[in-house]
């Protein structure tokens, strides 16, 4: 092994830089020293070199530092292992050396101090590189390496990556290549204008002056089959050059955006709130399922201690000898009920509808979750498991269950719908000022006569209109390993609320996948929290509802059918794929505005759905098209 060989700075023998030595034996000296290294002050600690001439300790001390390289910030524990052993004037004591690094590694090795005391000063260290960690001599470093690990996906309910490597190809612009700018930008733009992709490029003339003239400036990645839509209308026009490389996206842009988030390089502000578990150049999950499950998504990163040195005088390129390694941990996946098929058909539903929308698609015999789809383009906010809206006229299926198990009414009972109902002073009417006279309550729940619920309110009281909802699930405890708000339920604590309950108004806020679990429970007669993550399974999810009223609950799913057949849904009589059972809503939310929500829900076959359309008018409007979507996109 190569020893420390004293500079003419270390080996001074003027007495102002030289310390004392300990007087107290080997193992004082040794204590002094490891107080010394760990405190940061050497300076009551004597020191000769492997040569046996006088150090001093601020030389020892900086020597110190610059071995430690990279570690010299980590947290350092040093104890004796034992006692000195002493041969005459010289003596050893082995020593353990602890760091704890980064990721909550621990990196811990044995040592060996040497001392002497052959001049008249005592007992003194012998200072060499190898005290530090045995692999070191003059001129070495110890430097961290970071391991990153292996970030896992997200899966679908068949146990596939939902995020898996697809071909993109860049769109830039080379500016020497230009000869009309202007043109080439109204071009560019009419041609993403065709596969509905909006790019701002008011920066692009700034981005173009300030590059070299050969450059790529790039304008937008799209992924390969957008791109070859447009490809012959980009690819002739002056300027513009290609770049084909492979991204892990998932199936589309929109395809459940704001549930799954993203997965993106580490920005500074996840740096500063994780310092020890995420560096530059990770990459980390922000927004959805990507943030709320980071941690495990991505796994912890490995960490080596190399010993660094340059190879020779006139090779100063540094050689990494490794001594300690922490392996990475890759991370794991998360496994969920999303199903592939049925969410690309929620997103094709909710395309064409500019303002903000949400879908909710629910396996109706297990209570997965198969859809969870936001618009436009997939939505910034997942509104579909948390938005707090009005349900409107989609809770008089809710209201209509309390009634029917109450025996308060049957489906054939009479109701007047007048125009107008007043409660305490307070009026409420129909949409258009709408009179139906007096008819069967199931023709009032299919044409959606609010003033015929006001009429009922008092019978279905404010203790069945709470046992009605939350025997729905609504307003319930739930648990899907991700944030969903299970509605809240009107207290419906005097009769003006109660009537404004009754059809979906007041003091009630429900989100998309809150109506749409009501609506898988009616039609399975039993309410089973919706499932959304598997794997890692909720902690807490709500357990099972009681049996629902069969007298009740079959008389409500033939007025749901109704409701398509002869009421406000009829737009869905003949979708493919079998008879469907539904509700519309319309909902107000602020007294300030005649804009209304525009609500659906309803069921087919083993799928149960919620659809909600912020200031899309009536439920007819807005909600019943984009569920005629759905439905014949999910018949493919």
């Amino acid at each position: 092994m190569r020893r420390f060989v004293a500079t003419a700075a270390t080996v001074a023998l003027a007495a102002a830089l030289l310390t004392g030595c300990s007087s107290d034996g080997p193992g004082g000296t040794v204590d002094d020293f490891l107080n010394g290294w760990r405190g940061g002050d050497l300076s009551k600690v004597g020191f000769v070199s492997a040569a046996g001439g006088k150090l001093a300790s601020a030389d020892v001390q900086a020597q110190l530092k610059e071995l430690t390289g990279d570690l010299a910030k980590q947290q350092l524990t040093v104890t004796k292992s034992g006692d000195a052993k002493t041969t005459g004037d010289d003596a050893t004591n082995t020593i353990k050396v602890e760091w704890k690094l980064p990721g909550d590694v621990t990196w811990s090795y044995d040592s060996t101090v040497r001392l002497t005391k052959k001049n008249s000063d005592g007992w003194s260290v012998i200072w060499e590189p190898a005290l530090v960690q045995g692999d070191l001599v003059a001129g070495d470093k110890l430097q961290l390496r970071r391991i990153p690990s292996t970030r896992a996906s997200v899966l679908d309910a068949a146990g596939k990556p939902i995020v898996s490597p697809r071909e993109v190809v860049t769109i830039g612009v080379v500016p020497q290549n230009i000869t009309d700018l202007a043109k080439l930008q109204k071009d560019l733009t009419t041609a993403f204008t065709k596969i509905g992709v909006s790019v701002d490029m008011n920066d692009l003339a700034t981005r173009v002056k300030s590059a070299d003239p050969g450059a790529f400036v790039d304008v937008i990645t799209l992924r390969r089959p957008d791109y070859l839509k447009i490809r012959n209308d980009v690819r002739p026009l002056k300027g513009t050059q290609f770049q084909e490389a492979t991204r892990d996206l998932a199936p589309t842009r929109a395809f459940a955006r704001a549930l799954l988030g993203t997965a993106d390089e580490a920005t500074r502000d996840d740096i500063d709130k994780n310092p020890q578990t995420i560096a530059r150049g990770d990459i980390v999950g922000h927004g959805g399922l990507q943030e709320k499950y980071d941690a495990t998504l991505r796994g912890t990163a490995g960490l080596s201690v190399v010993v660094s040195r340059p190879t020779s005088e006139a090779d100063d390129t540094p050689k990494d000898t490794e001594i300690f390694t922490a392996k990475p941990v890759a991370g794991k996946p998360i496994k969920t009920t999303i199903d592939v098929n049925t969410q690309l058909a929620a997103d094709q539903a909710l395309a064409p509808i500019k303002q903000p929308s949400s879908l909710v698609a629910i396996k109706i015999s297990d209570g997965s979750v198969l859809a969870v789809a936001n618009g436009p383009d997939g939505g910034t906010v997942d509104t579909a498991l948390t938005g707090q809206v009005p349900p409107g006229s989609t809770f008089k299926a809710v209201s209509a269950y309390g009634l029917l198990q109450r025996k308060a009414v049957t489906a054939n009972t009479t109701v007047p719908c007048p125009a107008k109902a007043t409660v305490s002073g307070r009026e409420f009417k129909n949409a258009h000022d709408e009179v139906l006279g007096n008819v069967p309550f199931h023709v009032d729940f299919a044409k959606s006569c609010n003033t015929a619920f006001v009429g009922l309110a008092p019978k279905l009281t404010a203790g069945g209109f709470q046992k009605a909802g939350t025997d729905l699930g609504l307003g319930t405890k739930w648990d899907l390993g991700i944030d969903a708000f299970s509605g809240k339920l009107s207290p419906a604590d005097t009769p003006t609320e109660l009537a404004a309950a009754a059809f979906g108004q007041g003091k009630t806020a429900v989100s998309p996948i809150a109506m749409a679990g009501a609506t898988a429970a009616i039609a399975r007669g039993q309410f089973k929290q919706p499932k959304l993550v598997l794997d890692p399974a909720p902690a807490a999810p709500a357990a099972d509802g009681p049996k629902l009223d069969a007298a009740a609950i079959d008389p409500l799913k033939q007025m749901m059918r109704e409701v398509v057949t002869a009421g406000t849904g009829t737009a869905l009589k003949d979708v493919p794929g079998g008879a469907v059972y539904g509700k519309t809503g319309t909902a107000e939310f602020d007294e300030s505005t005649e804009d209304t929500h525009s609500w659906f829900i309803g069921y087919q076959g083993d799928v149960a759905f919620a659809v909600m359309v912020q200031k899309g008018g009536a439920g007819s409007e807005a909600a019943v098209p984009a569920v005629e979507r759905f439905l014949r996109a999910l018949a493919k």
